[in-house]
């Protein structure tokens, strides 16, 4: 069990310091010709595609399976996928960044709270210590001094990105344990492309793209550079070592351990963009990495999430749920 732990562990943080490089991936682009949410359909539905041959060969004799759980699969693209990301940046374009942040990553507290609610887990002391520490990180690393009046429509925007990571979180953490990872990224991937494709379709969401050099590092580079680091790196590896870790790790834990996210983007922002972290902000990232290691310490004193038996082991990608 413990060695299902560090593996699980390990995943999700690999996982965080992928998704953390979406910002510095995508930053040239939007800045230039793309729309927000044309770059995320870019992203995920690229990796959707990568991720689909993988996908059909783990899914060999289990396609019952996957009949079984296709309602899982769509929920997890619809909020996981779609209703994140196209919340977030739309928050951002109403909101600081860093603000827009602290509301997504309230679904943290969302998941403690639906554990509880839902499934009558009770946050013990530590989680609750650990919750108060990591949120408080947030508002450290994120600086969010001067932020001003807030737009209350971009709040709402941000309220509902925490939501959709609520989601993600809670849902990898109670998957069919005979459903390969691989399947579950490339699949909700794939819905959330095509969700965010039909809303840009009808108006409902700006979609606009071009094929211009663009600003990456400091250098004048192909528009497929950004493209592909944010297709491959903070979507393909991104989401199938997210969903494999939160398998192993559960629901809770998984939430808080992607907190580093935030603390990832900043020492990426700070490599690639030149952007040095402040004393405040390396003062968070203390405060978050505490808080992980208090609910991890919990989660050791009183044993896992009950989970579903585990699967034998996955040809896909080499990894193991």
């Amino acid at each position: 069990m413990r060695e299902r732990s560090g593996a699980g562990l390990g995943l999700a943080l690999l996982s965080a310091l992928t998704f953390a490089t979406s910002g510095t991936f995508a930053r040239p682009l939007i800045t230039g010709e793309w729309s927000a949410v044309a770059v995320v359909i870019a992203r995920v539905g690229i990796a959707a595609l990568v991720l689909a041959v993988p996908a059909l060969l783990a899914l060999r004799g289990r396609w019952p399976v996957l009949r079984r759980n296709a309602l899982t699969v769509l929920l997890f693209g619809l909020l996981g996928v779609a209703l994140a990301q196209a919340c977030f940046f739309n928050a951002v374009r109403l909101l600081p960044v860093g603000v827009a942040l602290l509301l997504e990553y309230l679904g943290i507290v969302l998941v403690v709270g639906w554990m509880w609610l839902v499934h009558g887990q009770r946050p013990r002391f530590l989680t609750v210590a650990g919750s108060l520490a990591a949120l408080c990180g947030l508002v450290f690393v994120l600086d969010l001094t001067g932020a001003g009046r807030l737009d209350p429509v971009g709040v709402l925007w941000g309220l509902g990105a925490g939501i959709g990571l609520a989601g993600y979180f809670v849902i990898a953490g109670r998957l069919d344990a005979e459903l390969p990872s691989v399947v579950v990224a490339s699949g909700g991937m794939a819905v959330g492309a095509l969700v965010l494709l039909l809303l840009g379709a009808v108006g409902a969401l700006p979609l606009a793209a071009g094929t211009a050099d663009v600003s990456f590092a400091g250098h004048q580079m192909s528009w497929l550079v950004p493209i592909i680091g944010l297709s491959l790196i903070a979507a393909v590896v991104a989401y199938l070592t997210g969903v494999a870790g939160t398998r192993l790790l559960g629901a809770r834990l998984s939430a808080f351990v992607g907190l580093t996210e935030v603390m990832f983007a900043v020492l990426i922002a700070w490599l690639v963009l030149s952007e040095l972290p402040s004393a405040i902000q390396l003062v968070g990232g203390a405060f978050i990495v505490g808080g992980v290691a208090l609910v991890r310490l919990d989660e050791l004193r009183a044993g896992p999430e009950p989970t579903p038996p585990a699967a034998p082991a996955e040809p896909a990608l080499g990894v193991q749920v």
